[in-house]
């Protein structure tokens, strides 16, 4: 039987407070969002003085992150390279600030930032994934009574 890498609400709590302190430094007012690897919210904040509709943006962004496996710059990058495509994609989160994060090469989950310039976002976003880099995020196993 495989088992798959799990974040926990511990894990999720960790990157958003990390996240978080990495914006308020800055001075960024953002919302964040943490997902797990089927793009089920775990963990959000929106914070002081961010826009509502960075609210759904950053949630938009970590689903597809999770659900692409990769990080929604590369969406981006593909629609600005003429893929335009992608624009009718189901997935909303297209612009960079999604980042996954990984575990054992397997994605875990994901996280979600929106409220500033696309590149802003995704520097938060990777202050709050490398909190869990060190593969503290678990490895999920069936349990025996679960037949």
């Amino acid at each position: 039987m495989k088992t798959k890498p799990e974040l926990e609400l511990g894990d999720a709590e960790r990157m958003l407070a990390a996240a978080r302190a990495e914006a308020e430094r800055h001075g960024r007012a953002v919302s964040i969002a943490i997902v797990d690897d089927g793009g089920h919210l775990l963990a959000f904040a929106r914070l002081d003085g961010a826009s509502p509709a960075s609210a759904r943006i950053a949630q938009d962004k970590a689903r597809a992150a999770a659900l692409g496996r990769r990080e929604t710059k590369a969406y981006e990058d593909m629609i600005n390279g003429g893929r335009t495509a992608f624009l009718s994609a189901p997935l909303n989160g297209l612009l960079e600030g999604g980042v996954p994060v990984a575990v054992g090469g397997r994605v875990a989950g994901a996280i979600g930032v929106s409220g500033v310039k696309s590149e802003q976002d995704a520097l938060v976003a990777r202050a709050g994934t490398q909190s869990v880099a060190d593969g503290s995020a678990r490895e999920h196993f069936p349990r025996e009574d679960s037949r």
